[in-house]
């Protein structure tokens, strides 16, 4: 059973997973899913039709708008902002009448990938995707898509290593763009030009072997 705030504005046919909590304040407007033990924060805003995997954390004063995905575990902190409107008008070009807020066919869509983790305060443009496992920096504004493992930073942001599942940062690419590295957890990936890789491990067997058995 998922735990509602009586503060919280949930419209109809918002659908909640098991163990999902939601904080004061917080608007989720029709059609929105969320998926188990999600924990969505004070006064965020999601909005229509928006699809959130199992065990994703959204901190306080997030806004996520339509055609946004955001897979399974994925980390969005603190007053990010998502986008779907490249070129933005309130009005038609007479200033007669507002455009209509609905989602039409200049509504661009935005992926988070699984794993990946946003910092706070970051503006997430759109037709876009954020890799997996991928991290972006406090801050930055992502304009384009980030590839899985990556680290990006700044305004635009910009990769500049990849991060571990862990999330600690194992290479920097000031140093190379290619090789075989082990994370001071464990785990082990190989990047060639850039694209980053986990390879199996001791650890990785070890966690999709507890995995495997908790599910049966």
């Amino acid at each position: 059973m998922a735990r509602i705030h009586p503060t919280a504005i949930i419209e109809d046919g918002v659908t909640f997973g098991e163990g999902t909590s939601v904080w004061d304040n917080v608007h989720i407007r029709h059609g929105a899913s969320l998926g188990d033990e999600c924990i969505v924060g004070e006064k965020t805003y999601i909005a229509y039709d928006v699809k959130i995997g199992n065990r994703v954390k959204i901190n306080a004063m997030v806004y996520i708008c339509a055609e946004v995905t955001i897979e399974d575990g994925v980390m969005i902190s603190a007053s990010t902002t998502f986008t779907n409107d490249r070129f933005p008008r309130a009005t038609f070009p007479d200033l007669k009448s507002l455009r209509p807020s609905e989602p039409d066919e200049h509504t661009l869509k935005t992926l988070v990938r699984e794993g990946a983790t946003i910092g706070a305060g970051c503006i997430i443009g759109n037709d876009l995707e954020i890799g997996r496992w991928a991290m972006v920096g406090m801050g930055s504004v992502v304009t384009k898509s980030v590839p899985d493992f990556h680290l990006v930073l700044g305004s635009p942001a910009r990769s500049i290593g990849a991060v571990c599942k862990c999330g600690l940062l194992f290479h920097k690419f000031v140093d190379g763009e290619s090789g075989s590295f082990d994370c001071e957890c464990g785990l082990a990936y190989e990047i060639a030009d850039r694209r980053v890789r986990e390879l199996a491990t001791e650890v990785t067997e070890t966690t999709e072997a507890v995995r495997k058995l908790a599910m049966s």
